[in-house]
């Protein structure tokens, strides 16, 4: 009997691309020599996914997932992180998530990535804030150029690679397993609405298993010395960090 547990998604993609479940796992070992990541895929492990004993792949199997289904890994019935929550008006000056939406709450659902995934590279960093003055919310984003030493993650918006001309961004972080945690610093334009106006505050964030994306909350102060909040995303880009790759980012997110 089939139970609300069982990946009956993945097991009728799998149909669909009629192959076996052997078959499976030998196209995602091929899949991983080509993407230059090869990996240990067996019948077993596909066993253990079609039955929700295993309830997310490990970002190396998400990637050959893809590579071999032509799917996004959301999209073959894993448990992952929902998308970003919308940030509103608590109609008192700050605002607060749409909790029914809140990608947090999927936390405990998630697959950690390996200790020795590396994030270094280029990442579109994506937040919204409420503005109490404007009554509306607005979106930043920022090119960032994520640099990994052990456990630590620097960040750096790359010259004018904001949505907002002359705010460059910087970010400080911590990675916990799938967890990654620290604090954020943006310098607005002189000659922006803010008036040259300097914020930060503290971020966590949740890694998705592909090791692609990044998505949780922001915390900072506003000018009513209220506390608030909003969602923020990091999106992997490119995993080069080389002069011609920081050097094609350097321009207006779009």
């Amino acid at each position: 009997m089939t139970t609300a547990s069982t990946n009956d998604v993945l097991r009728a993609v799998r149909i669909g691309l009629r192959m076996s479940q052997d078959d499976l796992a030998k196209a995602l070992r091929r899949a991983g020599e080509e993407l230059g990541e090869p990996n240990e895929a067996s019948k077993r492990l596909v066993q253990r996914w079609e039955s929700g004993t295993s309830r997310a792949p490990r970002p190396v199997y998400a990637r050959a997932l893809e590579h071999v289904t032509g799917r996004p890994v959301e999209s073959l019935g894993f448990t992952l992180p929902v998308p970003q929550a919308r940030v509103h008006s608590d109609s008192s000056g700050g605002h607060d998530m749409d909790h029914s939406r809140d990608g947090v709450q999927a936390a405990t659902a998630t697959q950690s990535p390996p200790a020795d995934m590396n994030y270094s590279g280029i990442w579109l960093s994506r937040y919204e804030f409420f503005s109490s003055s404007r009554d509306e919310t607005f979106e930043g984003k920022h090119y960032v150029v994520l640099l990994q030493h052990g456990a630590r993650l620097t960040g750096q918006s790359l010259p004018g690679a904001s949505s907002n001309p002359d705010s460059p961004l910087s970010l400080d972080l911590t990675i916990d397993r799938n967890v990654v945690t620290g604090s954020w610093i943006e310098q607005t334009a002189a000659d922006g609405y803010y008036q040259g106006a300097r914020y930060h505050g503290a971020i966590q964030l949740l890694v998705e298993p592909t090791g692609r994306r990044m998505a949780g909350k922001w915390v900072g102060f506003g000018k009513d010395f209220d506390v608030n909040t909003g969602p923020w995303e990091l999106r992997l880009i490119d995993t080069s960090t080389s002069k011609a790759t920081l050097q094609k980012y350097s321009g207006t997110p779009e």
